[in-house]
């Protein structure tokens, strides 16, 4: 039940699981016909499937979470891992006002040899400054128009679609 923070307004926790360190040893066991041994064998089995990246025994926990994050860093989770999720509705609820803004520290240049990412080099404070105005002025300015479609009686599934990926 504790919530772990993650960005400005984001969080993780655990809300449920099924299985555990007994279920991932039966299942890794089941390859070559002997049942669960003692604790410390358990231990030593899960040590080593970790360690050698034998990963489909633990694919038999289920892990159940409630995160909060903005859409653009659900996309790439969901992109790396297998997941059954479920999500706000933009069709049925009302978004919230509530956007991820970097810390100014993280704003940084693209980096020369990763296409990917940013390099470590500081830009200058004006120009951070700049890219904070800017990302905050147009999320502003994106929720204030939607709350209007809102207001004049548009359905929810077409107001929310200008809605910024940085939206939790």
């Amino acid at each position: 039940e504790k919530e772990i923070r993650v960005l400005d307004q984001g969080f993780v926790r655990l809300v449920d699981y099924m299985g555990g360190d007994r279920r991932i040893v039966q299942a890794a066991r089941v390859s070559y016909g002997e049942g669960t041994k003692s604790y410390r064998d358990d231990e030593i089995l899960i040590d080593y499937l970790l360690r050698h990246q034998h990963t489909s025994p633990f694919e038999h926990v289920i892990l159940e979470f409630h995160c909060k994050m903005p859409i653009f860093v659900a996309r790439q989770w969901i992109r790396h891992r297998t997941a059954r999720i479920n999500e706000i509705s933009g069709r049925y609820s009302v978004m919230s006002d509530e956007c991820y803004v970097p810390p100014e520290s993280q704003i940084k240049g693209q980096s020369d040899d990763n296409k990917q990412g940013r390099s470590d080099e500081e830009v200058p404070a004006e120009l951070r400054r700049k890219v904070l105005d800017i990302i905050q002025r147009d999320q502003g300015n994106v929720y204030a128009s939607y709350k209007e479609l809102l207001n004049d009686g548009v359905a929810r599934e077409l107001a929310r679609i200008n809605l910024p990926l940085s939206l939790y």
